[in-house]
């Protein structure tokens, strides 16, 4: 599980290959990642946005940003935790994502960015 704390703030993620939804003939690969927030801050924050870089093994570099995650704006009191679980999928077997969450302290709205730590997505018969 790679993890990083910005802020007080801990993102961890673990990954998981879906080979049930992936066809590697046809250069699909599909993959889940649990992401894990933590607020070791004083501040109660709120999480407004996200925005990823994805990367396959092609050199394709493809970049996400919206509200939220998941449909939810998550506000995390201090000591809260928020998880989900969330999806990718990639032409190669291979690649990588990393990225920012854009927070917000609750109560003086100050917004800062928090690191989503660099992870790799690899299909497990890549590792032999």
């Amino acid at each position: 599980m790679n993890s990083t704390t910005t802020q007080g703030v801990t993102v961890s993620v673990s990954t998981n290959y879906l080979s049930e939804y992936s066809s590697p003939q046809q250069e699909h690969f599909v993959f889940a990642y649990k992401i894990d927030i933590r607020n070791h801050s004083e501040y109660t924050v709120k999480l407004l946005r996200r925005h990823w870089h994805i990367y396959d093994a092609n050199g394709v570099v493809r970049e996400v940003e919206g509200e939220g995650v998941v449909g939810q704006q998550p506000t995390l009191e201090p000591g809260d935790a928020h998880q989900y679980v969330s999806g990718c999928n990639l032409k190669t077997g291979i690649g990588k994502m990393r990225g920012t969450y854009l927070m917000e302290r609750v109560a003086d709205g100050r917004t800062f960015e928090v690191e989503i730590p660099e992870f790799t997505l690899v299909v497990p018969f890549r590792l032999n």
